[in-house]
Formats: C-alpha cells, sequence, structure tokens
C-alpha cells in the first residue's frame, strides 16, 4: 500500500466547510484561529457562515480552502497519522500551497497571507470582461493544443488545466477562447461550457499576478518539505526549497498537469489518495485518470474517523 496526499483548489469551497472540524477537534480550530490571526480578520465566520459570493470571491477562497485542508490535516495528525507514511503530496492549483503548509516547508500563517495575495494578483491582472475560461470535453491534449494556436490569431489562448478524464479547460482573451470553443465543436468535442470564472486564471494573461507572487515569495522562508511535492507545473516530484519558489511563481501562467500528476503518482505505484480537505472534486477526477488509485475523501470528523492512519512507507 502506498499513500499520496491530495489537496483541492478553487471550486471545491461551500459555505459551511470546516465547521464540524472548528467545532470538535481543537488542533483543527487552532489552524483556523492562526489563519484569522495571519490575515488580521474573522476568516473563520465567513467560512462558516457565508456570504456564499464573498467567501467564492478568489481572494477569499484561496486561503479559506487551504485553512480547512490544513484543519483536517491537522485532525489527522492527533488522530496518530504520520505524515511521513505518505509517500508524495500534491496540491490543484492553489492546493499547491496547502501541500507545502501540510508538509511544513511554509508556515501556515504565511501560506494564508501568500494566498490572499495571490487571489488578489490574480483578481487584479485582467480587466473584467476581457478574459475566459472554458471546459472542453471529449479531445485529446494535442488536439486541443493545436485549436489553442489556430485561434490565437484573435488573442491569447492555452491549455490551463489538464484534469483528466477528458476534460481539459482554457483560458485566455475571450474572443480567443470563443473561437477555440467553435474549433473545438467542430473538431468532435462532445461538450464546450464557458466557465463562470472572474479571471482567465493559468494564462500567459496572468504575467502582473506572477510577478506579485515573485515579489511576494522573495522575503518568505521555504524549507525542503517533509514529503516531496508533484509539482503542478512538472507532473513530477519537487523537493529543492529554491526550485519550489520559483514553480509556485511558474504555475500562475503555467498548465495545472493534474492528469500527468496522477499517472505519476499511479505509474510509481501509489494506490490510495487522501483528499485532504473541501469536496470531492479530487477523488472523483483520480477515479476517471487511472482505475489504480483509490480515493477518499479526508474532510470531516467522520471521514477522518474512517480513514487508515498507518501506513508502512514503501
Amino acid at each position: 500500500m502506498k499513500l499520496a496526499l491530495v489537496f483541492p483548489g478553487q471550486g471545491s469551497q461551500s459555505v459551511g466547510m470546516g465547521r464540524e472540524l472548528y467545532d470538535t477537534v481543537a488542533e483543527a480550530r487552532a489552524v483556523f484561529e492562526e489563519v484569522d490571526e495571519a490575515l488580521g480578520e474573522n476568516l473563520s465566520r465567513l467560512i462558516f457562515e457565508g456570504p456564499e459570493e464573498t467567501l467564492t470571491l478568489t481572494a477569499n477562497a484561496q486561503p479559506a480552502l487551504m485553512a480547512v485542508s490544513l484543519a483536517a490535516m491537522r485532525a489527522l495528525e492527533a488522530r496518530g497519522f504520520d505524515l511521513s507514511s505518505a509517500s508524495y503530496v500534491a496540491g490543484h492549483s492553489l492546493g499547491e500551497y496547502s501541500a507545502l503548509a501540510a508538509t511544513g516547508s511554509i508556515g501556515i500563517g504565511e501560506t494564508a497571507r501568500l494566498l490572499r495575495i495571490r487571489g488578489e494578483a490574480m483578481q487584479a491582472a485582467v480587466p473584467a470582461g476581457q478574459g475566459a475560461m472554458a471546459a472542453i470535453m471529449g479531445l485529446e491534449a494535442d488536439v486541443l493544443e493545436a485549436i489553442c494556436q489556430e485561434a490565437s490569431g484573435t488573442g491569447s489562448v492555452q491549455v490551463a488545466n489538464d484534469n483528466g478524464g477528458g476534460q481539459l479547460v482554457i483560458s485566455g482573451d475571450k474572443a480567443a477562447v470563443d473561437r477555440a470553443m467553435a474549433l473545438a465543436s467542430e473538431r468532435g468535442a462532445r461538450r464546450t461550457i464557458a466557465l463562470a470564472v472572474s479571471a482567465p486564471f493559468h494564462s500567459a494573461l496572468m504575467q502582473p499576478a506572477a510577478d506579485r507572487m515573485a515579489e511576494a515569495l522573495l522575503g518568505v522562508e521555504i524549507v525542503q518539505p517533509r514529503v516531496p511535492l508533484i509539482a503542478n507545473v512538472l507532473a513530477a516530484p519537487s523537493s529543492s526549497p529554491e526550485r519550489l519558489r520559483s514553480q509556485l511563481v511558474e504555475q500562475v501562467t503555467g498548465q495545472v498537469r493534474w492528469r500527468e500528476s496522477m499517472t505519476f503518482l499511479a505509474e510509481d505505484g501509489v494506490d490510495t489518495l487522501f483528499e485532504v480537505g473541501a469536496g470531492k472534486v479530487l477523488s472523483g477526477l483520480a477515479k476517471r485518470i487511472d482505475k489504480r488509485l483509490a480515493a477518499q475523501s479526508v474532510g470531516t470528523p467522520a471521514d477522518i474517523d474512517a480513514a487508515p492512519v498507518s501506513y508502512t512507507h514503501l
């Protein structure tokens, strides 16, 4: 049995997430309190009570999801789980920060501040209405890459997420995204869906946000993680503190290579995933990417009670 921990990204948030952990596990409550203190505001109240439209704002959703993931992680460890029994950690987009915080590579309070900056910078990078994202179902990645190249005559567009299970996401200038969606439909895409997002994440248009994160990360201490990270931009292990620092900048404009990351885990013998935090999005993707991966959610006290806490590191 070989285990990896995965940490969810934006879109997994919901009002009330993490409330049971806060109410019942002292170690989890301490995480929420540390995040509130680091941000100088009561983010916990927003997480538990909403309103949903405020929680969903990028600058709030990113540190909120990290807080819930780390609260679940601390609750799991309080039950006897040893992080060193995991072979790898990985996180989807902002979840990469959660993964690094879970391994002790970056402090929790520092991670909350970085994610607040990241969310604000990503939101401010592109004027409202100029950018867009769309999910494309049923095309191979190389076909969609060629379509984006063809559509780039009307603006910048690229594959932003390869989520697996036939789901790809494109991002860029609205006109170019619209053109790529039309071309995808002509080339046999099963479905194209314009996403209700506030900015074109993981595209070249996010360069101002990448520059802001490079500046913010300069003053942050990053230590070698206790467990190797499967980096979004590499789909391969990464542990060097300076390489991790640059990868966190690169992922703002780069592709989230989630399908390849999960395939790497399966090929390396990982057979069990814990999705640590809110929702079950990554568990669902894992099942569609590789049947060898058995995933389970670890986000509530009941989940944690049901999770095996003893693993032999292989």
